[in-house]
């Protein structure tokens, strides 16, 4: 039986690999300072050298570099895919349709377990699914209940003051706001924006979806709200949108589309699907995070 790798070991093999995903990385990389990252974003979108996307820091382009190359031990399903899955997708309907067959999916893993191992905690995956739940304890019969009961985010009532998007926060300390002192932009070949997620492989992990939900969702809001993907790293996206919603009504309907989207906005943001409604209402700007 081989010797389990050392910390050490594990370390050098990983720099290693970020190393090899950093020289295989595919597209161009612009540098510019933090506070000139729209700018210069604005003025690559007319370049004609492809679709260009704030990633932020060194480290968030490493995580994104991460993603893309087709490196040994690591299959990727290829763009053309990616994208054929995404034609045929309708948003948000799709989206919504797959987290609920994700749920009932857990619902039977948790009922298996209670019947073959009533004492055992529950498996760690699940976190992704029931983030707000401490499934790592024993399945207490209360616990159970609770994981098998749909979800409903709090409505809650219409703030006074809407929450403040953070605009292109890609380029900016998430800790103190200010903007970075370097800042990468990548340039992906193509004149569809909407296809940058496929051609990142960005998402499915956690609650992320996977990169042809993405592409079904961005198309969605580029012909309803006129929305440009400008920040993208390796947990937060950044849109833009040239239209808000008109009314009350159909932000919170466009709020439980978001949440369906990306529930760490609600349930780790600003806390009710009013206050995100009332935000959309109030910004040009939208906010996605997963944790």
């Amino acid at each position: 039986m081989a010797d389990k790798p050392t910390p050490e070991e594990l370390k050098r093999r990983y720099e290693e690999y970020r190393e090899r995903a950093i020289a295989a990385f595919p597209f161009e990389q612009i540098e510019c300072p933090g506070d000139q990252a729209l700018s210069t974003w604005q003025g690559l979108v007319t370049s004609g050298r492809g679709a260009p996307v704030v990633v932020g820091d060194y480290d968030a382009f490493v995580r994104i570099a991460e993603m893309v190359p087709e490196l040994p031990g690591f299959v990727r399903e290829n763009i053309p895919e990616i994208l054929q899955k995404a034609v045929c997708l309708r948003h948000p309907v799709d989206l919504i349709n797959q987290r609920a067959n994700e749920m009932e999916k857990a619902r039977e893993l948790i009922q298996q377990r209670r019947e073959t191992k009533p004492g055992a905690p529950l498996p760690d995956f699940l976190k992704t699914i029931f983030p707000d739940m401490p499934i790592t304890q024993p399945n207490r019969e209360d616990l159970i209940a609770a994981m098998s009961a749909d979800y409903v985010p709090e409505v809650g009532e219409w703030p006074t003051e809407a929450p403040v998007s953070p605009g292109l926060s890609v380029a900016a300390d998430f800790r103190s706001g200010e903007p970075l002192a370097l800042t990468y932009i990548i340039l992906v070949p193509t004149d569809d924006w909407t296809t940058i997620p496929a051609h990142l492989r960005w998402g499915n992990w956690n609650g992320c979806p996977a990169p042809e939900y993405h592409v079904a969702a961005l198309r969605s809001w580029r012909d309803r709200f006129g929305a440009e993907l400008v920040g993208l790293s390796s947990d937060v996206m950044n849109i833009r949108v040239r239209h808000r919603p008109k009314s009350r009504g159909e932000a919170l309907e466009l709020a439980r589309e978001q949440y369906s989207y990306c529930s760490d906005i609600v349930d780790q943001g600003v806390g009710t699907l009013n206050a995100l409604a009332a935000a959309l209402m109030e910004n040009d700007w939208w906010y996605f995070w997963w944790d």
